[in-house]
Protein backbone atom coordinates (compact mmCIF):
# COMPACT_ATOMS: atom_id res chain seq x y z
CA UNK A 1 0.00 0.00 0.00
CA UNK A 2 1.36 3.42 -0.98
CA UNK A 3 1.46 5.78 1.98
CA UNK A 4 4.76 7.68 1.68
CA UNK A 5 6.13 9.99 4.35
CA UNK A 6 5.17 12.99 2.21
CA UNK A 7 1.50 12.06 2.61
CA UNK A 8 1.87 11.10 6.28
CA UNK A 9 3.45 14.49 7.05
CA UNK A 10 0.44 16.32 5.59
CA UNK A 11 -1.94 14.62 8.02
CA UNK A 12 0.45 14.95 10.91
CA UNK A 13 0.63 18.70 10.30
CA UNK A 14 -3.16 18.96 10.18
CA UNK A 15 -3.52 17.01 13.42
CA UNK A 16 -0.90 19.22 15.05
CA UNK A 17 -2.93 22.28 14.03
CA UNK A 18 -6.04 20.79 15.66
CA UNK A 19 -4.03 20.18 18.85
CA UNK A 20 -2.65 23.73 18.77
CA UNK A 21 -6.14 25.19 18.33
CA UNK A 22 -7.30 23.38 21.47
CA UNK A 23 -10.05 21.43 19.70
CA UNK A 24 -8.46 17.97 19.57
CA UNK A 25 -11.06 15.44 20.72
CA UNK A 26 -10.10 12.64 23.10
CA UNK A 27 -12.45 9.86 24.12
CA UNK A 28 -13.17 8.80 27.67
CA UNK A 29 -13.92 5.11 28.16
CA UNK A 30 -16.93 4.26 30.33
CA UNK A 31 -16.59 1.01 32.27
CA UNK A 32 -20.26 0.85 33.24
CA UNK A 33 -23.66 1.27 31.65
CA UNK A 34 -24.77 4.72 30.52
CA UNK A 35 -26.33 6.34 33.58
CA UNK A 36 -26.29 9.39 35.84
CA UNK A 37 -23.34 7.89 37.75
CA UNK A 38 -20.63 6.22 35.68
CA UNK A 39 -17.12 4.74 35.99
CA UNK A 40 -14.76 6.46 33.58
CA UNK A 41 -11.21 5.76 32.40
CA UNK A 42 -9.64 9.09 31.50
CA UNK A 43 -7.07 9.40 28.65
CA UNK A 44 -4.31 10.40 31.05
CA UNK A 45 -4.15 6.97 32.59
CA UNK A 46 -5.86 3.71 33.44
CA UNK A 47 -7.28 4.92 36.75
CA UNK A 48 -11.06 4.61 36.97
CA UNK A 49 -13.05 7.46 38.47
CA UNK A 50 -16.66 7.47 39.59
CA UNK A 51 -18.24 10.65 38.29
CA UNK A 52 -21.64 12.27 37.81
CA UNK A 53 -22.52 12.22 34.11
CA UNK A 54 -23.97 15.56 32.98
CA UNK A 55 -23.10 15.41 29.27
CA UNK A 56 -25.05 12.48 27.82
CA UNK A 57 -28.38 12.90 25.99
CA UNK A 58 -29.94 10.25 28.22
CA UNK A 59 -32.61 12.77 29.23
CA UNK A 60 -35.08 10.31 30.76
CA UNK A 61 -32.60 7.76 32.10
CA UNK A 62 -33.91 5.04 29.79
CA UNK A 63 -30.59 3.92 28.28
CA UNK A 64 -30.18 1.23 30.92
CA UNK A 65 -33.78 0.88 32.12
CA UNK A 66 -34.41 -2.77 33.09
CA UNK A 67 -37.69 -3.01 31.15
CA UNK A 68 -36.04 -1.66 28.00
CA UNK A 69 -33.15 -4.11 28.37
CA UNK A 70 -35.62 -6.97 28.88
CA UNK A 71 -37.56 -5.98 25.77
CA UNK A 72 -34.32 -5.81 23.77
CA UNK A 73 -33.44 -9.34 24.92
CA UNK A 74 -36.88 -10.58 23.87
CA UNK A 75 -36.49 -8.92 20.48
CA UNK A 76 -33.11 -10.58 20.06
CA UNK A 77 -34.59 -14.00 20.84
CA UNK A 78 -37.71 -13.68 18.65
CA UNK A 79 -36.54 -11.56 15.69
CA UNK A 80 -32.77 -12.14 15.57
CA UNK A 81 -29.66 -9.97 15.69
CA UNK A 82 -29.74 -8.15 12.35
CA UNK A 83 -31.66 -7.87 9.09
CA UNK A 84 -28.79 -8.11 6.56
CA UNK A 85 -30.89 -6.19 4.08
CA UNK A 86 -32.51 -2.90 3.21
CA UNK A 87 -36.20 -2.35 3.80
CA UNK A 88 -37.64 -2.79 0.29
CA UNK A 89 -35.80 -6.06 -0.46
CA UNK A 90 -36.21 -8.32 2.58
CA UNK A 91 -35.40 -6.03 5.50
CA UNK A 92 -38.84 -5.24 6.90
CA UNK A 93 -40.30 -7.08 9.89
CA UNK A 94 -43.70 -6.58 11.45
CA UNK A 95 -42.08 -4.76 14.39
CA UNK A 96 -40.59 -2.12 12.07
CA UNK A 97 -44.04 -1.12 10.85
CA UNK A 98 -45.34 -1.35 14.42
CA UNK A 99 -42.70 1.16 15.54
CA UNK A 100 -43.51 3.48 12.64
CA UNK A 101 -47.17 3.44 13.68
CA UNK A 102 -46.27 4.12 17.30
CA UNK A 103 -44.11 7.09 16.35
CA UNK A 104 -46.87 8.47 14.11
CA UNK A 105 -49.38 8.26 16.94
CA UNK A 106 -46.95 9.77 19.47
CA UNK A 107 -45.95 12.71 17.26
CA UNK A 108 -49.44 13.34 15.87
CA UNK A 109 -48.43 13.00 12.22
CA UNK A 110 -49.81 11.07 9.24
CA UNK A 111 -47.04 8.52 8.67
CA UNK A 112 -43.44 7.68 9.63
CA UNK A 113 -40.42 6.07 7.98
CA UNK A 114 -37.47 4.67 9.95
CA UNK A 115 -33.82 5.43 9.19
CA UNK A 116 -30.59 4.01 10.68
CA UNK A 117 -30.11 7.38 12.44
CA UNK A 118 -31.49 10.91 12.39
CA UNK A 119 -28.26 11.85 10.64
CA UNK A 120 -29.41 9.54 7.82
CA UNK A 121 -32.96 10.91 7.98
CA UNK A 122 -31.66 14.44 7.47
CA UNK A 123 -29.28 13.22 4.77
CA UNK A 124 -32.14 11.64 2.82
CA UNK A 125 -35.24 13.79 3.20
CA UNK A 126 -34.26 16.96 1.29
CA UNK A 127 -33.02 15.25 -1.86
CA UNK A 128 -36.10 13.01 -1.87
CA UNK A 129 -38.69 15.80 -1.82
CA UNK A 130 -37.06 18.87 -3.44
CA UNK A 131 -35.63 19.80 -6.85
CA UNK A 132 -33.60 22.66 -8.30
CA UNK A 133 -36.85 24.61 -8.71
CA UNK A 134 -37.29 24.75 -4.92
CA UNK A 135 -35.81 26.68 -1.99
CA UNK A 136 -34.64 25.60 1.46
CA UNK A 137 -34.72 28.40 4.07
CA UNK A 138 -32.97 27.35 7.27
CA UNK A 139 -32.22 28.87 10.65
CA UNK A 140 -28.53 29.76 10.73
CA UNK A 141 -27.87 27.50 13.72
CA UNK A 142 -29.43 24.24 12.49
CA UNK A 143 -27.69 20.98 13.33
CA UNK A 144 -24.72 19.75 11.30
CA UNK A 145 -26.73 16.81 9.97
CA UNK A 146 -29.25 19.21 8.42
CA UNK A 147 -26.44 21.20 6.83
CA UNK A 148 -24.98 18.03 5.34
CA UNK A 149 -28.41 16.92 4.08
CA UNK A 150 -29.02 20.27 2.40
CA UNK A 151 -25.63 20.03 0.68
CA UNK A 152 -26.77 16.79 -0.97
CA UNK A 153 -29.90 18.42 -2.38
CA UNK A 154 -30.14 20.30 -5.69
CA UNK A 155 -32.61 22.84 -4.27
CA UNK A 156 -31.46 26.41 -3.70
CA UNK A 157 -30.56 27.38 -0.14
CA UNK A 158 -30.95 30.53 1.95
CA UNK A 159 -30.84 31.23 5.68
CA UNK A 160 -32.51 33.49 8.23
CA UNK A 161 -31.04 34.95 11.41
CA UNK A 162 -31.34 32.66 14.42
CA UNK A 163 -34.91 32.76 15.78
CA UNK A 164 -35.68 35.96 13.84
CA UNK A 165 -39.23 35.68 12.54
CA UNK A 166 -38.95 39.09 10.87
CA UNK A 167 -35.96 37.91 8.83
CA UNK A 168 -37.70 34.63 8.00
CA UNK A 169 -40.70 36.55 6.63
CA UNK A 170 -38.38 38.67 4.49
CA UNK A 171 -36.85 35.50 3.03
CA UNK A 172 -40.28 33.98 2.36
CA UNK A 173 -41.25 37.14 0.49
CA UNK A 174 -37.96 37.12 -1.42
CA UNK A 175 -38.48 33.55 -2.61
CA UNK A 176 -42.22 33.77 -3.29
CA UNK A 177 -41.68 32.67 -6.90
CA UNK A 178 -40.16 29.29 -6.04
CA UNK A 179 -42.12 26.11 -6.79
CA UNK A 180 -41.75 24.77 -3.25
CA UNK A 181 -40.50 26.55 -0.13
CA UNK A 182 -39.25 24.52 2.85
CA UNK A 183 -38.50 26.28 6.14
CA UNK A 184 -36.05 24.29 8.27
CA UNK A 185 -35.26 24.53 11.98
CA UNK A 186 -34.25 22.58 15.05
CA UNK A 187 -36.96 22.28 17.70
CA UNK A 188 -34.58 22.65 20.64
CA UNK A 189 -31.14 23.83 19.56
CA UNK A 190 -28.65 21.44 21.13
CA UNK A 191 -25.75 23.83 21.65
CA UNK A 192 -27.66 26.75 23.19
CA UNK A 193 -30.78 25.08 24.56
CA UNK A 194 -33.14 27.67 23.10
CA UNK A 195 -36.41 26.73 21.43
CA UNK A 196 -37.76 27.51 17.97
CA UNK A 197 -40.89 29.67 17.87
CA UNK A 198 -42.88 27.06 16.02
CA UNK A 199 -46.20 28.83 16.55
CA UNK A 200 -44.92 31.89 14.68
CA UNK A 201 -43.22 29.73 12.05
CA UNK A 202 -46.44 27.83 11.36
CA UNK A 203 -48.27 31.14 10.90
CA UNK A 204 -45.66 32.37 8.42
CA UNK A 205 -45.60 29.09 6.51
CA UNK A 206 -49.39 29.12 6.20
CA UNK A 207 -49.30 32.76 5.08
CA UNK A 208 -46.70 32.18 2.35
CA UNK A 209 -47.57 28.63 1.32
CA UNK A 210 -44.39 27.03 2.65
CA UNK A 211 -43.70 23.68 4.30
CA UNK A 212 -42.03 23.41 7.72
CA UNK A 213 -39.42 20.83 8.77
CA UNK A 214 -38.39 20.49 12.42
CA UNK A 215 -35.50 18.36 13.69
CA UNK A 216 -36.78 17.57 17.17
CA UNK A 217 -34.02 15.22 18.29
CA UNK A 218 -33.34 17.19 21.48
CA UNK A 219 -37.03 17.39 22.41
CA UNK A 220 -38.84 14.16 21.52
CA UNK A 221 -39.87 12.31 24.66
CA UNK A 222 -39.68 15.08 27.22
CA UNK A 223 -40.47 18.57 25.87
CA UNK A 224 -44.14 19.54 26.07
CA UNK A 225 -46.84 18.58 28.57
CA UNK A 226 -46.73 14.89 27.64
CA UNK A 227 -43.27 14.83 26.05
CA UNK A 228 -44.40 14.83 22.43
CA UNK A 229 -41.89 17.52 21.52
CA UNK A 230 -41.46 21.16 20.62
CA UNK A 231 -44.66 21.23 18.55
CA UNK A 232 -46.64 20.22 21.65
CA UNK A 233 -44.77 22.82 23.74
CA UNK A 234 -45.62 25.54 21.18
CA UNK A 235 -49.26 24.44 20.78
CA UNK A 236 -48.94 23.49 17.11
CA UNK A 237 -49.40 19.75 17.54
CA UNK A 238 -50.44 18.22 14.21
CA UNK A 239 -49.44 21.31 12.21
CA UNK A 240 -45.81 20.45 11.39
CA UNK A 241 -45.33 19.06 7.89
CA UNK A 242 -42.10 17.13 8.55
CA UNK A 243 -40.50 16.06 11.83
CA UNK A 244 -37.14 14.33 11.91
CA UNK A 245 -36.00 12.87 15.20
CA UNK A 246 -33.85 10.22 16.85
CA UNK A 247 -34.16 7.20 19.12
CA UNK A 248 -30.57 7.80 20.22
CA UNK A 249 -31.29 10.35 22.94
CA UNK A 250 -34.34 10.38 25.23
CA UNK A 251 -35.98 7.38 23.53
CA UNK A 252 -33.58 4.75 24.86
CA UNK A 253 -30.31 6.19 23.60
CA UNK A 254 -29.34 3.38 21.23
CA UNK A 255 -29.59 4.39 17.57
CA UNK A 256 -32.09 4.90 14.80
CA UNK A 257 -34.14 7.84 13.61
CA UNK A 258 -37.10 8.72 11.44
CA UNK A 259 -38.92 11.12 9.18
CA UNK A 260 -42.50 11.63 10.33
CA UNK A 261 -45.06 13.84 8.64
CA UNK A 262 -47.40 14.13 5.69
CA UNK A 263 -48.24 10.88 3.89
CA UNK A 264 -46.83 12.03 0.57
CA UNK A 265 -43.56 13.21 2.10
CA UNK A 266 -43.01 9.86 3.81
CA UNK A 267 -43.83 7.95 0.63
CA UNK A 268 -41.35 10.07 -1.36
CA UNK A 269 -38.70 9.11 1.19
CA UNK A 270 -39.58 5.43 0.78
CA UNK A 271 -39.12 5.76 -2.96
CA UNK A 272 -36.13 8.09 -3.20
CA UNK A 273 -34.23 8.65 0.08
CA UNK A 274 -30.83 7.07 -0.49
CA UNK A 275 -29.89 6.34 3.16
CA UNK A 276 -33.18 4.41 3.41
CA UNK A 277 -32.77 2.58 0.11
CA UNK A 278 -29.11 1.64 0.55
CA UNK A 279 -28.62 1.12 4.33
CA UNK A 280 -29.48 -1.87 6.45
CA UNK A 281 -32.68 -1.73 8.45
CA UNK A 282 -32.56 -0.83 12.14
CA UNK A 283 -31.70 -3.98 14.10
CA UNK A 284 -34.67 -5.81 15.67
CA UNK A 285 -33.12 -5.56 19.15
CA UNK A 286 -33.24 -1.73 18.93
CA UNK A 287 -36.78 -1.67 17.53
CA UNK A 288 -37.97 -3.86 20.41
CA UNK A 289 -36.29 -1.62 22.96
CA UNK A 290 -37.79 1.55 21.50
CA UNK A 291 -41.25 0.01 21.45
CA UNK A 292 -40.90 -0.59 25.20
CA UNK A 293 -39.78 3.03 25.63
CA UNK A 294 -43.05 4.17 24.06
CA UNK A 295 -44.95 1.87 26.44
CA UNK A 296 -43.22 3.57 29.36
CA UNK A 297 -43.80 7.09 28.05
CA UNK A 298 -47.43 6.42 27.16
CA UNK A 299 -48.15 4.93 30.57
CA UNK A 300 -46.92 7.86 32.65
CA UNK A 301 -45.29 11.31 32.48
CA UNK A 302 -43.43 10.63 35.74
CA UNK A 303 -39.94 10.69 34.24
CA UNK A 304 -40.63 13.79 32.20
CA UNK A 305 -42.15 15.51 35.26
CA UNK A 306 -39.11 14.63 37.38
CA UNK A 307 -36.76 15.99 34.71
Amino acid sequence: MSFPESIRSIYQAQLAEIHHAGIFKEERFIHSSQSADIEVEFPSGSELKKVINMCANNYLGLSSHPEVIKAAHEGLETRGYGMSSVRFICGTQDIHRELENRVTEFLGTEDTILFPSCMDANAGVFEAILTSEDIMISDRLVHASIIDGMRLCSAQHDTFKHLSMEHLEEKLQLHADKRLKLVITDGVFSMDGDTAMLDKMVELCEKYGAMLLVDDSHATGFIGKTGRGTHEYCNVFGKIDIITTTFGKALGGASGGCVSGRNEIVEMCRQKARPYLFSNTIAPVIVSGVLKVFDILSGSTERRDKL
